[in-house]
């Protein structure tokens, strides 16, 4: 099997992708250009693209993406910079007075130099009216997961870890590794 390297400044975001797909993954943190769209597709065709020319060889990119119902597509994969410039608490506020539905997304990318594939997962919930909990990352305490009352950051976690590969494509693309790799 070849080698494949997963492009993440997160180790333990590392360790967990190869310990879930059972395979060798390598790990290496690059800065990448993070092009502005609000389409995922766009976004990880771009990294994985760059990735692999920097690595030279088959690798995995992520990313994910936070959509507000009331604001469209918005935040999106934009979510990161939102979380940078404004409070937990403003970026709640942004659908008062609207839906606040929304739906959590993740897409892997894997490229050889050949072979681009993409794999998108995402679980629908709602935005709180205040951020809360204590656990979890990025956007975890301002997004409540359908078929619960509180955000992922104050789940449980055994709810957690199902929220959390509802919205990861781990399975999509465990799949297309074991299938291409035999």
């Amino acid at each position: 099997m070849k080698e494949i390297t997963f492009i993440t400044g997160n180790q333990n975001k590392a360790d967990y992708l190869a310990k879930y797909l059972g395979l060798p993954i390598k790990h290496v943190k690059l800065d990448l250009d993070e092009i502005q769209s609000l389409d995922l597709k766009k976004i990880i065709g771009h990294k994985v693209r760059q990735a692999y020319e920097i690595i030279q060889g088959p690798v995995i990119v992520e990313d994910v993406s936070l959509e507000f119902k009331a604001l469209g597509r918005l935040p999106g994969p934009l979510i990161k910079y939102f979380l940078e410039e404004l409070s937990e608490e403003q970026i709640c506020n942004l659908v008062n007075g609207n839906t606040r539905e929304a739906i959590a997304k993740c897409m892997f990318g894997y490229f050889d130099g050949k072979d681009l594939q993409m794999f998108e997962n995402g679980l629908g919930g709602k935005i709180p009216q205040t951020p809360a909990g204590e656990n979890g990352f990025g956007f975890d305490r301002i997004f409540i997961p359908e078929g619960y009352s509180s955000t992922r950051a104050e789940l449980n976690e055994e709810d957690d870890r199902k929220t959390y590969l509802k919205i990861k494509p781990f399975d999509k693309l465990k799949q297309f590794l074991q299938k291409n790799n035999e």
